[in-house]
């Protein structure tokens, strides 16, 4: 089902995404700076990994558990004024992590910075499954994807040199100053916040309706086993390559944000190809799970050969796991807006995307935890880590259903 074609009152679909995509982009940034800055922060504050562990556990306990409000006020309120509200409250934690001195401090405001980026896709799935016709949503999620998953390339890179240079004070407030930015253009815009365009949606869609489907938990269960993998990469790739491999700060910074920046290019390329695939008969399942799968198949290979391989069969497969990675991206969010459609795509994304951050809150500090039980070894960490991918085979593969539209009203007269 079609959303209703924007009005010439409100902000054309491609000024949206940009907008949405550059948040994202921005969110990321944020939330990676203190896996950049690990080795420093640590110092800084006597941290163990365990305590690192615990400080990203705390953020994606906040980010996790706010998925399902965040999901119903995207809904009730709108996303406009739902994703501006996060973002003023994910940039001022930022800014404020500069001055921080306890790790109690930074874990409260971590915990901030989780909650106020909770709202990033729950709100960019309602506006794109409420702006975007069907036909170019691929795309959306494309350049949606490459907003959050260049992030972490550009915040690896920049915030690397910046931190090397003047230190993860300083790095801290500037981006979080910058990031405030953000809300000057996005307050100028003007979104469709209706719900749909045809009687499959019309009516309101319970939470309960949503909850009893069978494809919600298939979507949620890949999501997990998806994130295992990126968070724990996300978290410990920079520690592991700087105290496990002897990289300076400069070569981690270099490395990583180049595997983020391939990751970004690939899912680009995805959303586009995706639409494509589709507008040429292409079934919606078999163009949207053939990735997923190839994901987990390179995730798997790539996370158990990491701890024993030599350093540059290492980086190699690093890259091959993140163009894998990166071309599967669209297809997390794009699943729930075709299934949901734009009256229960916000709430379906919120406990697709509670379910699949709970490696941010048990994954990330079990890390930490292992990390320091083998006397500062990754191995069994990466070992778990690539376990995870046979999960996320089942989810998308053996539970997800057909991939297609639902027909809530026949659901609910059934």
């Amino acid at each position: 089902m079609l959303a209703e074609t924007p009005s010439s009152r409100t902000t054309a679909p491609l000024i949206l995404v940009g907008l949405m995509a550059t948040s994202l982009f921005i969110n990321f940034v944020d939330r990676g700076n203190l896996a950049t800055g690990a080795t420093q922060i640590r110092a800084d504050l006597h941290l163990s990994a365990t305590a690192y562990g615990a400080l990203a556990s705390g953020f994606y306990f906040a980010y996790a558990f706010c998925q399902l409000p965040a999901g119903a006020l995207s809904d009730r309120l709108g996303g406009k004024l739902v994703l501006g509200i996060g973002a003023l409250l994910w940039s001022v934690s930022t800014l404020l992590t500069g001055f921080v001195e306890s790790f109690l401090g930074l874990l409260v405001l971590r915990m901030m910075l989780g909650m106020g980026e909770s709202v990033a896709f729950t709100t960019t799935s309602h506006v794109i499954a409420s702006n975007v016709p069907r036909a170019q949503i691929g795309l959306a999620n494309g350049v949606i994807g490459f907003g959050y998953l260049v992030g972490p390339a550009a915040g690896t890179l920049i915030g690397g040199f910046l931190m090397a240079r003047w230190g993860w004070r300083a790095t801290f407030i500037l981006f979080g100053t910058v990031s405030l930015l953000w809300l000057i253009p996005w307050s100028r815009v003007r979104i469709n916040e209706t719900k749909s365009a045809g009687n499959q949606d019309q009516q309101r869609v319970t939470m309960r309706q949503i909850l009893g489907r069978r494809a919600l938990w298939g979507a949620s269960l890949g999501h997990f086993a998806g994130n295992w993998n990126w968070y724990f990469i996300l978290g410990y790739l920079p520690m592991y390559l700087e105290m496990q491999r002897g990289f300076s700060m400069a070569q981690m910074a270099t490395v990583v944000s180049s595997a983020y920046l391939v990751n970004a290019l690939a899912a680009l390329l995805a959303g586009w190809v995706f639409d494509k695939a589709i507008q040429r008969g292409w079934s919606p399942s078999l163009t949207l799970k053939l990735p997923l799968a190839a994901a987990h198949v390179a995730g798997l290979v790539c996370m158990l050969a990491m701890p024993v391989m030599p350093i540059g069969a290492c980086i190699a497969l690093l890259f091959v796991y993140e163009i894998f990675l990166g071309f599967s991206s669209p297809a997390y969010f794009m699943i729930p807006q075709i299934m949901a459609g734009p009256s229960a795509a916000a709430r379906w994304v919120g406990v697709q995307n509670m379910m699949g951050n709970m490696p941010g809150i048990i994954g990330v500090i079990f890390a930490g935890v292992l990390i320091d039980a083998s006397n500062g070894s990754y191995g069994t960490a990466f070992l778990l880590a690539g376990l995870a991918n046979i999960l996320g085979l089942l989810g998308w593969i053996g539970i997800l259903p057909k991939v297609e539209p639902i027909d809530w009203e026949g659901a609910k007269a059934a």
